[in-house]
This record gives C-alpha cells, structure tokens and sequence, in this order.
C-alpha cells in the first residue's frame, strides 16, 4: 500500500532509541523528512549514524522555553511540519505514597505536558496550511490499571487530551490519533532489562498476560503510526488505537 508520505516533514519527539526510533525509520522508509527530537546526544547521533538521512536535534522536552527553542530550529530546517509524533517519554517511582510530588510533576512534563505543548506549536501551523496529523503515543496503561501511577497517570492525559484536541481540529483539516502500545521489547527497553534479569519471570508474564504470546516490535507500533499519518486514515480521528497483541483488558 502507498501511504503518500513521500516528501512529507515529520518531526518525532523521543526519537532517538527504542520505538521513537523505529517510527522515524518508517516515515524515512516512506521517503519522509524526518527530524527527531531527544535529551541524549550520544544517542541522536547513534541514530542519525545508523539513517544518515535524519535530522537530529537535543533538547531537554520537560522544558518549556526549550521545547519553544527547538521547535523553531527543526521548523527552520525542514519548512512546515505536515506529522508530528509525540512519543517522548518514560516512567519513575513507585508506589503513589512512596513516590515524591516531584516525580508526578516530571512524569507529566515529559509525557504530557511536552505533548500538548508541540501539538499546540505544530497544530497553529498546520492550521495555516489547511493540512496535518498529529500522532500521540500513549500506553495501554493510560486506560486500565498496570505498570507505574506516574507514567499511568499521564498517559491517561494523553489519550483523554487525544480525543479533545482532534474534535477541535478536524475542523481546520488536522487529524490527531494517538497510539497506545502494549509490551514491546527492544534493546533499550524496561522489557528487555527485566528478560535479561530474569528470563523465566518474563517468559511467564508473556504466556500468562499477551494473548498473542509474544512481545509486541518497535516495527509493528511504527507501522500503525505510519498508516495514521497517512491520507489513507483520513477518517480516522480522535481515536487511540492499541497496538498490544491482545494484551489489553479493557472493552473500550
């Protein structure tokens, strides 16, 4: 299937590793302008050294005036943003009474607050030109219990905001979906730290819990990102759909 990406301009944020990195990837393989945003250097240039063709940019995303900084530089570099992916971020702490405020906040700054804020930069543009799509990676855990509160939380804002900002935006020509991955496995995963701590465990939780009996790729999470972005999901908006192997409790 052609999903027209080819000389599109994408931005991705987290993009540097792990299932960021698999969807900038994708659109380059669509024929895209990718640019990826990401805290670590080493590992932007890791990427960009392993898909020449990509636009790295470091930035720490739980700031504010950073994240306003950044933008500008990647919209100077690629022109207008016709896809943006937020998938930035990452879990911390533990349980609500042992993890500090503190944590809550970061959590929410890295998974949410940075989402809104470059939906909001990039959507004022992609308003202009009448066109658009903005694509946020959440989690399963954002709509049933599981995993860390903090990382639970915010991601349950994300799909919540998802559907708000897409009734909102249709309107003007831009489509916003989200994407909520179940368990995936990659080199620089949770997943792959606790199956190299403990194979039996994990082989364990995969039979018991992923009806699909395996871990989900970073290639089958960035193939439904890619189909999203795409005119061939134009009526598809304000949804989040699972990418979990059946990993899901939930009904809805």
């Amino acid at each position: 299937m052609d999903l027209r990406l080819k000389g599109k301009n994408v931005l991705v944020t987290g993009g540097s590793k792990g299932i960021g990195k698999g969807i900038a990837g994708a659109f380059l393989r669509e024929g895209a302008n990718v640019a990826v945003v990401a805290r670590g250097l080493e590992a932007l240039e890791t990427a960009q050294t392993e898909m020449p063709e990509l636009r790295i940019f470091q930035a720490d995303i739980t700031d504010e005036t950073a994240r306003d900084d950044v933008f500008k530089k990647i919209e100077a570099d690629l022109g207008k943003i016709d896809v943006l992916v937020n998938n930035a971020g990452g879990s911390s702490g533990g349980s609500v009474m042992d993890t500090s405020l503190a944590q809550f906040e970061e959590a929410m700054q890295l998974n949410y607050h940075s989402a809104v804020h470059f939906s909001k930069l990039a959507a004022e543009k992609m308003e202009a030109n009448g066109s658009g799509s903005i694509i946020n990676i959440s989690s399963i855990f954002g709509r049933e219990s599981g995993g860390k509160p903090t990382y639970n939380n915010a991601k349950a804002a994300m799909i919540s905001f998802t559907k708000a900002f897409a009734d909102e935006m249709i309107k003007k020509g831009v489509r916003v979906n989200g994407v909520a991955p179940g368990s995936i496995l990659h080199p620089t995963g949770n997943w792959q730290k606790k199956l190299d701590e403990n194979p039996e465990k994990i082989h364990q939780f995969v039979q018991e819990e992923i009806p699909a009996g395996r871990f989900g790729t970073v290639e089958e999470v960035a193939d439904v990102v890619t189909f999203l972005a795409s005119e061939r999901a134009r009526w598809v908006v304000g949804a989040t759909l699972n990418v979990d192997g059946g990993q899901s409790r939930a009904n809805f």
